[in-house]
């Protein structure tokens, strides 16, 4: 079974993540805060590292270091999240195993992709559009949803609630769902049992103050035939709802006026919330969280497809090219961490992008990766500038190895 240790001062992200991946029979052990992080992971050896790095970024080196110190832990791969850094310093923790870092709030489906894709696990994860808005003015809780239910999105309500009740320090905090832009049918009973059960499970708030906001006829059809939601109420105006949780002593015409000034407005947090942690846009970015990038230049289809799988799998975000001419072309638009070359090409030669590059501002340094063994094709490579000359074929740890060697070296 695989083992992931989370390292994170967030109790609320780290039991969200915790469910999410043992769900997927995949073991979770927690650390919040990194005191005992270290001894954690020597004593657990696990398959994966997720870490925030919010705190401090010297603690995290301290911690990486140690790993790296110990042969038993120093290829465990590690993904971060935190605040946005420079790219120079994210790609300086490769050597140290770091494979990922998703700057917050994390793509939620990139971030679960990359767990999945260490972990060799293929997650269930629904991309259905939906939006979920959850704010506060004073105890009551607003919770809408819109366009449709998506699992993802109730399973981080569950702890969206607990987080605000916690800091707003609610006494007796009550609930209004609002469903007007939702039309359901029996096909969305599973997801509304979900969605249910989760706001149920946040035993704080009294079910008698769970209301519904929906012009659905589905959702009391849907409430008549399920007994255990019984206290949960459906209604067509806000005005009624409010005046059951509220004293509103006003007349019916300044009703609506002060629906909207004190109770409807958002009472701002300034703290972190767990929903600021994540975004769960469906565009997913295939480079978020890469740490470094390499241009592969080979004018073998194979051979690129093999670096590439072979360098993403540590975190990099990688450009393929056929030809010597379009690199050199790229380079003068794009920057690159690594550059990985072949010799012998149609057209530009390994040789002549070495010389173009010895005269190149912010140039990558050059791993040759050639059929060539001559002894004079190496020294004239290395002449050049190259960092280092590998022969073809080698396995993906070779060059794993050799691409994390010039990267430290760099930085």
């Amino acid at each position: 079974m695989k083992k992931v240790l989370i390292i994170d001062s967030s109790k609320l992200f780290s039991d969200f993540m915790k469910e999410k991946l043992s769900a997927e029979n995949i073991t979770v052990e927690v650390t919040n805060g990194r005191r005992d992080a270290y001894t954690r992971l020597i004593a657990d050896l696990p398959d994966l590292v997720i870490m925030d790095v919010s705190d401090s970024f010297t603690d995290l080196m301290d911690f990486l270091k140690n790993k790296f110190s110990d042969p038993n832990a120093k290829n465990i791969p590690v993904i971060l999240t935190g605040p946005v850094i420079e790219k120079a310093r994210i790609a300086s923790l490769v050597h140290y195993g770091v494979i990922k870092y998703f700057p917050t709030p994390i793509k939620f489906n990139s971030f679960i992709e990359a767990i999945g894709n260490v972990l060799k696990v293929s997650f269930s994860v629904d991309t259905t559009p939906s939006i979920l808005e959850v704010h506060h003015n004073k105890e009551i809780i607003f919770v809408e949803f819109a366009r449709v239910l998506n699992r993802e999105k109730i399973s981080l309500l569950k702890y969206r609630l607990a987080e605000l009740i916690d800091k707003q320090d609610m006494q007796n905090p009550k609930l209004i769902l609002m469903m007007t832009d939702l039309m359901l049918s029996f096909v969305d009973g599973t997801n509304l049992e979900y969605l249910f059960d989760t706001i149920y499970s946040e035993e704080r708030i009294n079910r008698k103050f769970i209301k519904i906001l929906s012009f659905d006829d589905f959702i009391p059809d849907f409430l008549d035939g399920h007994p255990q939601y019984s206290d949960i109420k459906v209604v067509k105006d806000l005005r009624k709802v409010l005046s059951s949780f509220v004293s509103i002593t006003a007349s019916p015409e300044e009703v609506p006026e002060l629906i909207a000034e004190e109770i409807l407005t958002q009472q701002e947090i300034d703290d972190d919330t767990i929903d600021r942690r994540f975004n769960f846009d469906l565009d997913k970015d295939d480079t978020e969280g890469t740490v470094f990038k390499v241009a592969i230049v080979d004018d073998d289809s194979v051979v690129r497809s093999v670096l590439k799988r072979s360098l993403s799998s540590m975190g990099a975000e990688t450009i393929l090219f056929e030809t010597g001419t379009a690199f050199l072309e790229s380079i003068e638009k794009e920057h690159f961490d690594l550059a990985i070359l072949d010799i012998f090409m149609p057209g530009i030669s390994g040789f002549d992008i070495l010389t173009k590059l010895k005269v190149t501002p912010d140039a990558p340094p050059i791993i040759v990766y050639s059929q060539a063994t001559q002894r004079e094709v190496v020294i004239q490579a290395l002449s050049l500038g190259a960092k280092s000359y590998l022969v073809k074929p080698q396995k993906p740890d070779v060059i794993i190895t050799k691409a994390i060697e010039v990267l430290h070296a760099k930085s």
